[in-house]
Order: C-alpha cells, then sequence, then structure tokens
C-alpha cells in the first residue's frame, strides 16, 4: 500500500540533527532488505573498517535514498529504493571528488520539505534531482559561485573546489554547506561557508574570514551545519589544518540570510583550558534543543587525557558559554529526547540528551566498559574521569552486552554518530561493534530488542534512522540493513 508519512531529511534527521523521529518506529521483526553502500571497502590490517558512511535519507512516500560508494578511494552514485522491498526505482550518477582525508569521508545526501534530492557533484556543485520517488525527474546543477564561471573552466574548481560537509536545508528550501579549496581557482575562492537558495543562486562567506583567525583553514571536515529553531541562523565548526599540531577551531553563528557573523567562539577543552581538537577524522555536527542551545562535541586537546572520549560543550544560540559539558564528544552528535520518556526522571530539564558514552579501553585510564548515556544538560556531577570538571550528570547509563576479547572486563564499542531517537516507544535505536542493532527502551533502562546484522567488526560510526512507515535503518560493515516489523 502507498506510504505517507514523516520524511528523514538527512544527517540527525532535521535541520537541528535532533536525531527524533515522528513516528513509532517498527519492532524487530526481520533484515526485510539489505543493499551495499560500499562496493570496495577498504580494511586495515587488523580488519577495521575506517570509512563513514553517510545518512540515507527517505521521503514522506517512504523512498529510501542512498549514497553509494563505487571505488576504492571514492566515486559515488545515489540509488532510489523502495522502503518495504528494496527495490531500485532509480539511480543516478555523480562526478563528486573527496576532499583530501585520513578516514575517508563521508559522502550526503540531502532531501528538502519540497521533495527535492540535493547532492555534491565536483567543483563544489550541488547536483539537484527534482522528485525523490519518480523513477525519471528532472535533474539540475546549481553552483553557488555562479554556473558562467564554473563553466568557463571545470577542470580547474573540479581540481580545486570540493564540498566537505553533509547538507542541510531550512524549511524554504535553502541549502547550506561547507567546501574546502585546496589550490588557486579563476573564480578567487577560499575555503568557507554557502548557502543556495531553491532557484540556485548562491552566496559564501570564507572560514578564515568568519573566524576572525588567518590560521583557520576550511570549514571542519564532516561537520554539518545546522540550523536555529527559527531558521535565522547556521552554526557551522571552522578548524585548523590537519598535520600542523593540533586542530583547534571555532563555532560559528551566522546569519542564515547573509551569512554575516552574528557570533564566534573558540573551542576550549574543559579541563586543559586550551584550545580543544577539532579533528577531521569525526563527525561531530552541532545539535540545536528546543530551547535554543546549542551542542557541539570535540576532542580533548592533548589525546588520552580524557581517556579519547572529549567533551560536548553548550552554548546559547549566540554561543556564549550555557552550563558544564557532557563527559564524551568524540564523533558523535547527541539525540535530543523529551525528558518525559525518562520516566526515572525527576529533574527540571524539558529535555534530555542520549548519547555514546564509550570509555576506550586502550587509552588513558579507561577501563574498556563502553556504555550509552542519557545526560541533563541543566544538571552536573563530578566528571568519572577527571573529577576537578564538572560535568552534566548522567540520568542513566547502560553497558554495551558484548564483551571484548581484549580485555575480560571491557564491551565492544558502540558504534554510532547519531543514534535515532523515538519518543512514541520510549528508546533509542543504536547499533554496536557487535553486529548487532539494539533498542534501548529508556522507560526500562534496559535493552528490550536486539537483531544480529552480522558477525561484527571494528568500524567507524555510522547513524541510525527511521523511515517514513517506521521501518528502521542501520549501517554496518559498508552494508545498509532495513528491519521490519514483518
Amino acid at each position: 500500500m502507498p506510504v505517507s508519512g514523516p520524511a528523514w531529511f538527512g544527517y540527525g534527521r532535521d535541520a537541528q540533527h535532533t536525531a527524533v523521529s515522528a513516528i513509532a518506529s517498527q519492532i524487530f521483526g526481520d533484515i526485510a532488505w539489505t543493499t551495499a553502500v560500499d562496493l570496495a571497502p577498504q580494511y586495515s590490517p587488523n580488519g577495521a573498517l575506517l570509512t563513514h558512511y553517510g545518512s540515507p535519507v527517505v521521503s514522506t512516500n517512504n523512498t529510501v535514498v542512498i549514497p553509494v560508494k563505487t571505488g576504492a578511494n571514492g566515486g559515488y552514485r545515489i540509488d532510489g529504493r523502495d522502503g518495504v522491498t528494496g527495490g531500485l526505482l532509480w539511480s543516478m550518477a555523480t562526478d563528486y571528488l573527496t576532499p583530501p582525508h585520513n578516514w575517508l569521508p563521508p559522502y550526503n545526501v540531502l532531501l528538502t520539505q519540497q521533495g527535492r534530492v540535493y547532492a555534491p557533484g565536483a567543483g563544489g556543485k550541488l547536483l539537484v534531482r527534482d522528485n525523490a520517488d519518480a523513477a525519471s525527474s528532472t535533474l539540475a546543477t546549481h553552483v553557488f559561485y555562479g554556473a558562467a564561471a564554473y563553466n568557463a573552466n571545470p577542470a580547474a574548481f573540479n581540481g580545486s573546489v570540493v564540498i566537505n560537509t553533509p547538507l542541510t536545508a531550512d524549511a524554504q528550501g535553502n541549502v547550506f554547506f561547507g567546501f574546502q579549496v585546496t589550490a588557486a581557482n579563476p573564480a578567487g575562492l577560499v575555503s568557507g561557508i554557502a548557502r543556495v537558495s531553491p532557484d540556485g543562486v548562491g552566496l559564501w562567506v570564507g572560514a578564515a574570514t568568519a573566524a576572525a583567525d588567518a590560521s583557520i583553514q576550511k570549514p571542519a571536515m564532516n561537520c554539518a551545519p545546522a540550523l536555529s529553531n527559527d531558521g535565522g541562523t547556521v552554526y557551522i565548526a571552522v578548524n585548523t589544518a590537519a598535520g600542523a599540531g593540533t586542530q583547534r577551531g571555532y563555532l560559528l553563528a551566522l546569519d542564515s540570510t547573509t551569512l554575516a557573523v552574528r557570533a564566534r567562539i573558540a573551542l576550549t577543552d574543559p579541563y586543559l583550558l586550551i584550545p580543544a581538537r577539532i579533528s577531521d577524522d569525526g563527525t561531530s555536527s552541532p545539535v540545536v534543543g528546543p530551547d535554543g542551545r546549542v551542542f557541539y562535541g570535540v576532542l580533548e586537546a592533548q589525546f588520552g587525557t580524557h581517556n579519547a572520549r572529549g567533551w560536548l560543550l553548550q552554548f546559547d544560540a549566540l554561543l556564549n558559554p550555557a552550563g558544564v559539558p557532557g563527559s564524551f564528544g568524540w564523533d558523535v552528535s547527541p539525540s535530543v529526547i523529551p525528558a518525559s520518556i525518562v520516566t526515572s526522571y525527576t529533574g527540571a530539564s524539558t529535555y534530555l540528551l542520549a548519547q555514546k558514552y564509550n570509555n576506550y579501553w586502550a587509552v588513558g585510564t579507561g577501563d574498556g566498559l563502553n556504555r550509552l548515556a542519557v545526560l541533563d544538560p541543566g544538571g552536573a556531577q563530578a566528571d568519572p574521569i577527571r573529577p576537578s570538571v564538572q560535568v552534566m550528570r548522567e540520568v542513566m547509563t547502560i553497558l554495551g552486552p558484548t564483551r571484548d576479547g581484549n580485555s575480560a572486563n571491557s564491551r565492544r564499542e558502540w558504534c554510532i554518530n547519531t543514534m535515532a531517537a523515538d519518543p512514541l516507544r520510549r528508546s533509542v535505536l543504536a547499533n554496536n561493534e557487535d553486529g548487532i542493532l539494539y533498542r534501548w527502551d529508556l522507560a526500562t533502562n534496559t535493552l528490550t530488542e536486539d537483531i544480529r546484522l552480522n558477525s561484527g567488526l571494528g568500524q567507524a560510526y555510522t547513524p541510525t534512522l527511521v523511515g517514513a512507515d517506521g521501518g528502521v535503518y542501520a549501517i554496518s560493515n559498508a552494508t545498509l540493513y532495513a528491519i521490519r516489523a514483518m
């Protein structure tokens, strides 16, 4: 039967990256279908897959739009599949080229509220498909610095300009993203942040100019721009170059119409009180709470001083520090959950944050007891690792269920960078390096459902999401799994 339900628009579902499903997710009946998201996965000598994969999106009619890596070091196409059967509805080639990297960065697509699909192309282009559901559709190309400039010398731009963040759209269909410039080009572009209107008109601001710091090189790799709840402000992180000491950076607040700077703040390690590390190996993106607070994850300035957990910083809408940090920030964006679904919670906050809470056994004093956590952004406690620092209060945590063979006491890591929150079932959905997808019930603090995807492996972190009919999607070992009640 035809489906009409809530869409999943991009990384973290919405422009605030809250990862909150607007429909109850289906129970874990069976794996309905699978499809590769990487046709040539590259494993490290120990069998780990240190590749990030972009989030699929799902239309209101339940078309799942999937970015697919086609070559060993890049090359991408986009597939549209039926969410129920997995049948291929359409496929679109891209000419996207990856930015300079260590871990292979994700290639992300975007669905707008108007039903358009946007994808990055070479030279900083946006590839636009007018309809996510139709087998054939009008295709267009938007260039933020002007199609005439690009068309006059495509090779020059293809070799020097690359989109290096996921795309985010506002309610009107304006699209925001970061881009990196690696060489001189005919338009005089430097790395920065761009805005493209639905009719293809673009504007941009340089990252170093917006940060008021000439040492800033670019937008932080993989940092999806976030929008304030009223759509008036866009938040994005920028950083220095990799390989030149600690990658430090700023969080920016820009006017979403003009890209004029509204606020900026240097990102600081709350324990060492020096610039935090903004790593290009992560996918941390700003998350905006219902009250306008902005949350952003960083790594500690000196690797291992916080067991490689990093910190989750929080700010008000104008980026003034507002409240204590969370005790984990590395390569993750927290999910926003209504406080009312955590029945044991008795505090004053109206919303809480669901967060990965690994404690890496091989780093610092980490015990390897990897957890998930619900944190209170309005509460405080002593940090479990650095007690001199006050951090967000742990409302509840849950230990990973599968032992890690490297230690008698450690557990396999939670391998998500954004996990779907399901308020209607009072739960969150998270996959683990043991190869199993779990439902964490926040009313009982138990793992009430699980389904095995594969035998498990070490891998870079991936998203979970919910489709328009409540179907659940997770990525593990270069494969997208569609889970349905059957």
